[in-house]
């Protein structure tokens, strides 16, 4: 029989058994829906229960921050004089050790200074040589001066002498010797008188050019230091020709050239040393919890794969506005509070610096994060039982 004499036979009722199964069917379609919606659902649940929970821990936890830089000694070169370069010896990020020679100057003009003070010297020296000689001639006129007094004093004894002596032979009961002779004897001891005092005067004078010339003497020798002390800067400033490295470390910022005019303080490079440490700017409500030596994660942004392990150092003595160029006047009426930020210095180990082989350098940007409830060295010894003192 073939297929349409049984659906003849069949009637009008078998082809309404078909919907009817297939409306049966029908509700498994939003049952299923609705299960999948039920599971996306617990799953946000589960994901948003499990970021407010680490959100919640990491609150109570930890503090971070990502505005933190690193740090260094950052060293500016300048020349002490002005000169002309003839020398560089040094290339950009070249290592350098303390004492180094960075550039040479021309020493000309100091090397002309120092060769005219000597000069100078030399020649004043000589001029103390001549007021040595001096001095001795002067003593002696003055020594032969003395002798000449002594033999006016010697000399006016004796016409004292004579003088007495003819006054006692010549008087109103003996005239033993003439009036002249009188006179005579007189005038001399006048005259004796009279050269004794003109030897003296000349003694004085000769004394007196002895302290003269020694003064003299003293003046040039006087002119003798001054010269040496002049001398001695200008050996300096002719050593100031060579500029020297302050300290250790990398070379940055170079900007001098051979033939180029340099003044004195004008900055010629840049020296950084390798010890670094971070600064990293806290909010003032993140202090609380912070302590001198906790441990700091610090993933630095420059290299992405090296974790790094510093310790907090010690904080700043003011926020990072106090120390601004034009800190906020917080007396105006037009006052708005603002969350401040507190530098903290963390320092790292120097193994992990130089295992970094120089790639860690001042001014990168970090991420810092502390464990807050970590125990520190400080917390050690103060929780340390105290030690029992013998009775």
């Amino acid at each position: 029989m073939s297929n349409q004499e049984q659906q003849e036979q069949k009637g009008p009722g078998a082809t309404s058994s078909e919907p009817s199964k297939s409306s049966q069917g029908a509700p498994a379609v939003p049952a299923k829906s609705k299960r999948k919606v039920l599971i996306v659902a617990g799953i946000i649940a589960l994901v948003a229960i499990g970021v407010g929970g680490r959100m919640w821990y990491r609150s109570h936890n930890y503090v971070e921050t990502d505005n933190a830089y690193v740090a260094g000694h950052v060293h500016p070169v300048s020349s002490r004089i002005a000169g002309v370069v003839t020398k560089v010896l040094i290339e950009d990020n070249q290592v350098v050790r303390a004492g180094d020679v960075i550039a040479e100057l021309d020493p000309f003009d100091q090397g002309v200074k120092v060769e005219q003070i000597q000069a100078q010297i030399n020649s004043a020296e000589q001029q103390v040589l001549q007021a040595d000689a001096q001095i001795a001639q002067v003593k002696a006129q003055a020594s032969s001066a003395a002798a000449q007094v002594a033999q006016s004093q010697a000399q006016l004894v004796r016409a004292k002498q004579d003088a007495d002596r003819f006054g006692q032979l010549y008087n109103d009961q003996m005239k033993a010797v003439s009036k002249a002779e009188l006179d005579a004897s007189v005038a001399g001891r006048a005259s004796a008188m009279a050269d004794l005092a003109a030897r003296k005067d000349n003694a004085a004078a000769a004394r007196a050019q002895i302290a003269a010339a020694q003064s003299a003497r003293d003046v040039l020798k006087a002119q003798v230091g001054v010269l040496r002390v002049q001398l001695k800067d200008a050996q300096q400033q002719l050593a100031y020709n060579r500029v020297l490295a302050p300290v250790g470390g990398r070379i940055g910022k170079r900007s001098i050239e051979v033939g180029q005019r340099v003044q004195p303080g004008q900055q010629l490079t840049a020296i950084v040393q390798d010890d670094v440490w971070l600064t990293a700017n806290f909010k003032e409500t993140q202090l609380a919890d912070l302590k001198g030596g906790q441990q700091v994660k610090v993933t630095i942004d420059a290299l992405p794969g090296h974790e790094l392990t510093g310790t907090v150092d010690s904080f700043a003595p003011a926020s990072g506005a106090q120390f601004a160029l034009l800190p906020a006047d917080n007396a105006t009426g037009n006052f708005t509070k603002i969350v401040q930020r507190v530098p903290v210095k963390i320092v790292f180990r120097p193994e992990d610096i130089k295992a970094l082989n120089g790639r860690l350098v001042p001014g990168m940007s970090a991420i810092a994060e502390v464990a807050i409830h970590q125990d520190t060295a400080e917390r050690k010894v103060a929780a340390a039982p105290a030690p029992a003192t013998a009775r």
